[in-house]
């Protein structure tokens, strides 16, 4: 495939050198990692060999439609999934087991820089999009560009809500709007110490040894 569109190549290569710092990697073993990793990326023709994910329809929902028309209970959950961390796959399987289908609703890369700031993401949110999909807990993935995923939710109407963290149910902002159609919002345990944040912050330190 020919490289049409070169950008991102230095972000790939970035935050695969980070992940691997953070994993423990040799500064030489981490660079390796990030050049690999770019090089891939522009072997599949750089950015333009990705397809945005259409925020409107998601991916899969066809699956979530089957679940739906015979009855099954449709789960959906959200995030950023910047840098996919065990914490995200514990919370994704999780999710997954309170139903018959799992929808991610995923922030695009506009929400997370106002949320997380302009270094944010490490990864463009049609690689999330990809990795998430890949992943066997996940039946489909919605991005959305609002600060919260009301919307999203809305137009998903699930059955299960489920939000990883320290929230108690009655507090969960997305509790009153679940029931307007009878849906019930979740809160998964999650486990400590494990972020994006956390994994930028240990990369940086290591860096600077």
């Amino acid at each position: 495939m020919t490289v049409t569109d070169p950008c991102g190549a230095g972000d790939r290569l970035a935050s695969a050198a980070a992940l691997a710092t953070a994993g423990g990697a040799l500064p030489s073993e981490a660079v390796q990692a990030g050049v690999v990793a770019a090089s891939e990326f522009l072997a599949r023709g750089g950015a333009a060999g990705y397809a945005a994910p259409d925020r409107d329809t998601g991916r899969g929902l066809d699956r979530v439609d089957r679940v739906r028309s015979a009855g099954g209970t449709v789960v959906a959950t959200g995030g950023c999934f910047d840098l996919l961390h065990a914490g995200h796959v514990a919370t994704l399987r999780a999710a997954r087991a309170l139903g018959d289908c799992l929808v991610v609703c995923l922030n695009s890369d506009a929400s997370v820089r106002r949320l997380k700031g302009d270094t944010r993401p490490l990864v463009p949110q049609a690689d999330r999009a990809r990795v998430l999909e890949a992943l066997e807990p996940v039946d489909a993935v919605v991005v959305f560009d609002e600060d919260t995923p009301l919307a999203a939710i809305r137009g998903l109407r699930p059955d299960v809500w489920a939000k990883g963290g320290d929230y108690a149910g009655s507090d969960l902002p997305e509790a009153a709007l679940l029931d307007e159609w009878g849906g019930q919002a979740v809160v998964l345990p999650y486990l400590d110490g494990r972020s994006t944040t956390a994994l930028l912050t240990t990369a940086a330190e290591r860096s600077r040894r």
